[in-house]
């Protein structure tokens, strides 16, 4: 089946008021920029849908293939067209449903005549359309409310579209529409998860990985590049801050109890991740955290390690299973990469007997013995900075990078 345009349905943009221009505008640029590797197509805004007509097939199957991962779009159908002769517009109706799974479904049509001047009326038109499908498709049963296949037929001045597939999206929101943040990415299964739900959110992400080597090797790193690449794929670039780290935590090692470790760890963590936050015009610093969920994510530390900022923290898995989690890992392909064996920073000096309930003013005090200041703003000043996709004509779209 050749389709000629792609129909976007907007979903929770629909609901924007007077701003709802900036939001169909970003996803507009979103999807350029998705799809800046494919030949030139255009897209049509409208208040309440978009359109998408590339100039040949192969852009259109690239196109719906695609699209899926593009947030803001609520759902999306192929467009077949023809012109407005009866016996093209049965063959093509024919067309449509012969693209589809028929067996056992239900079936109606559903037409719009927005160009009057067409010789038949809707009623007439549905009839007609209807019932040379039926001959054609004895396995179809016809059903008017909530049928399995609904073929959408639409009478314009210059044509006769047809739609009968509605391919669900993505949702939430079109990635920038609501700022960027810094997503404290480590290489295990909870952030790559954490910056997905805030992608969803609209929200553009740069992430801060903490490299420790000797004690971690390359392919560590490796692991967190392959994460920000996957990151990368749902409609606008990930910038990566590593950070060299390993002189921090040998300090921390040194000066720090070691059941109060971790917490000061973490604490250095914020500390560098808010100047690099602040550096890069994010608004706020995203955690993969999950109450409870080890000796660091108790009330009491969150609270603890909080304490260094007053940048918003926001943590999406904050209330999520163990088990949802690796769901929604599965499900954005990020599962795999995250359980390769190469251990990160958080996980090569870890207490046997870590604090669960550490006191803010004990942890201030350790920490007081010797200033992290100047070893912070050094990793700061010496990370490494990446940007994912590699492969991506972004010459066109760098106000997106």
């Amino acid at each position: 089946m050749e389709w000629k345009e792609i129909l976007i349905r907007y979903g929770e943009l629909s609901t924007k008021g007077r701003n709802r221009h900036a939001f169909t505008g970003r996803l507009r640029d979103n999807i350029r920029y998705a799809f800046a590797d494919l030949p030139k197509f255009q897209i049509v805004t409208e208040r309440d849908r978009m359109f998408i007509r590339p100039n040949d097939q192969e852009t259109m199957d690239q196109l719906i293939k695609r699209l899926p991962s593009i947030f803001g779009i609520q759902s999306f159908s192929p467009v077949a067209s023809c012109s407005q002769d009866l016996e093209d517009i049965k063959q093509t109706a024919i067309k449509v449903i012969e693209s589809l799974d028929r067996e056992n479904k239900t079936f109606k049509v559903t037409v719009k005549r927005s160009y009057k001047p067409f010789e038949m009326e809707t009623n007439e038109l549905q009839q007609y359309v209807g019932s040379n499908v039926l001959r054609a498709f004895s396995e179809l049963q016809v059903q008017m409310k909530k049928p399995d296949i609904n073929l959408h037929v639409e009478v314009r001045r210059e044509a006769v579209y047809m739609m009968a597939q509605v391919i669900p999206g993505a949702g939430g929101l079109p990635i920038g529409s609501n700022g960027k943040s810094l997503l404290m990415l480590s290489g295990g299964i909870d952030s790559p998860v954490a910056g997905y739900q805030m992608l969803k959110r609209g929200v553009r992400l740069d992430a801060i990985h903490f490299y420790s080597p000797p004690y971690t090797s390359e392919r560590s790193k490796e692991k967190v590049m392959d994460l920000a690449e996957k990151l990368s794929r749902f409609g606008a670039s990930v910038k990566l801050h590593i950070i060299p780290f390993t002189a921090i935590q040998e300090q921390i090692q040194k000066q720090i109890p070691e059941n109060v470790s971790m917490t000061t760890t973490r604490r250095m963590m914020l500390k560098i991740a808010d100047l690099v936050r602040e550096e890069t015009g994010a608004l706020a610093i995203i955690t993969g955290e999950s109450l409870g969920q080890v000796a660091s994510q108790t009330l009491e530390s969150l609270t603890a390690i909080n304490a260094v900022t007053n940048t918003p923290i926001l943590r999406p898995l904050i209330s999520f299973d163990k088990q949802d989690i690796i769901g929604i890992a599965q499900e954005i392909d990020t599962y795999e990469v995250s359980i390769r064996p190469y251990e990160d920073c958080c996980t090569i000096f870890t207490p046997a007997s870590p604090k669960t309930k550490p006191k803010l003013e004990k942890v201030e005090y350790y920490e007081s013995f010797k200033s992290f200041e100047e070893m912070i703003e050094e990793a700061v000043s010496d990370r490494e900075i990446m940007v994912f996709p590699k492969k991506k004509q972004q010459d066109k779209f760098s106000d997106l990078l």
